[in-house]
């Protein structure tokens, strides 16, 4: 099977943790090379067992052996190595949220078309089952009409800390982070667009990000979607669906990987409660849909478009709040 060969930008955590093992388990995809300008990317690439190593981003985009990239640098970082790969030719997998504003999106958007390249945003966890059983579900009329729609995705972090997530310059704070995922489950359970994006949030006095959010997105469906991020709260990453006749609560939306890839539904209806489990490898799937695309040259499920649409969100959240 002819494979897409990837080249790392960055030693990031996620990129050791999730990505690179879940590239190692795809069937079309092969690791070749790392880069880092910290100096730590010969001693990743030895634990990783990655046959390349680069102390420049520049000199791996030159690599004429790698056909796309994976982007898990600082969120400010994005945009610009993003257009950077893309002039040189390499298909792109960035985290999330690939940018930091719609305009960087719709630059973003030009020059991938541009240089005729494949940009996919890593919105892992759309690619678990248990989303299109929720749907299933949804549309076999099993709850009624849809309604309501909660999510919440939340852990605790040190905010005296220095972490990354607390740093404004580099596209720090909670909606950027996690919060993002709860506008995106929302936009894809409705399969729509809000017409109302109103929020609240916890501003951290020194760092100046924001640390907890609470918003409402509402639909021209009729469809109200509650959300809620934190940094201040314990671990929790669920989203329920409320028709007028039951209900579907998703226990482990975003990171059933932490239960061993299984996501288990609770569904209930007029006839009762019932639980359904659902297994999936979300990061895996992830990587190889982004890969068959590059590979058939058809453009991903999520397209530059819908990174779009779900940037315009989390932008007018971040007006709301600052308000």
């Amino acid at each position: 099977m002819k494979k897409v060969r990837f080249g790392i930008l960055s030693t990031a955590k996620i990129a050791r943790n999730a990505l690179i093992p879940a590239m190692k388990r795809a069937e079309n995809v092969e690791v070749v090379a790392v880069a880092s300008e910290s100096g730590k990317a010969k001693d990743f690439a030895a634990e990783l067992e990655i046959p390349k190593h680069y102390d420049s981003y520049i000199d791996l985009l030159n690599d004429p052996e790698i056909d796309a990239v994976y982007i898990p640098l600082p969120n400010q970082l994005h945009k610009k190595w993003a257009i950077e790969a893309a002039k040189h030719g390499k298909h792109v997998l960035c985290e999330k949220p690939a940018a930091l504003t719609t305009q960087d999106v719709e630059e973003m958007a030009e020059a991938f078309k541009a240089n005729n390249v494949i940009f996919m945003e890593a919105f892992m966890y759309q690619f678990h089952p248990q989303h299109n059983r929720v749907k299933e579900i949804i549309a076999a009329g099993e709850i009624g009409d849809v309604k309501l729609i909660r999510s919440t995705f939340s852990f605790s972090l040190d905010l005296e800390s220095g972490n990354i997530r607390l740093q404004k310059d580099i596209g720090g704070g909670v909606l950027y982070d996690v919060g993002c995922y709860c506008i995106h489950a929302s936009r894809l359970i409705t399969g729509e667009e809000p017409v109302e994006v109103k929020a609240a949030a916890n501003i951290h006095p020194t760092h100046d990000v924001d640390t907890t959010v609470a918003g409402t997105l509402t639909f021209g469906n009729g469809v109200i979607a509650n959300f809620d991020c934190s940094f201040e709260q314990s671990q929790k990453d669920s989203y329920e669906v409320v028709g007028t006749t039951g209900t579907i609560l998703v226990k482990y939306a975003f990171r059933p990987d932490n239960h061993e890839g299984d996501g288990l539904l609770v569904i209930n209806t007029k006839n009762g409660q019932r639980e359904e489990a659902v297994q999936g490898d979300q990061y895996k799937l992830q990587v190889e849909h982004f890969a068959d695309s590059v590979l058939t040259g058809n453009q991903p499920s999520y397209s530059i478009e819908e990174t779009l649409k779900n940037m315009k969100v989390i932008e007018q959240a971040l007006v709301s709040v600052r308000n």
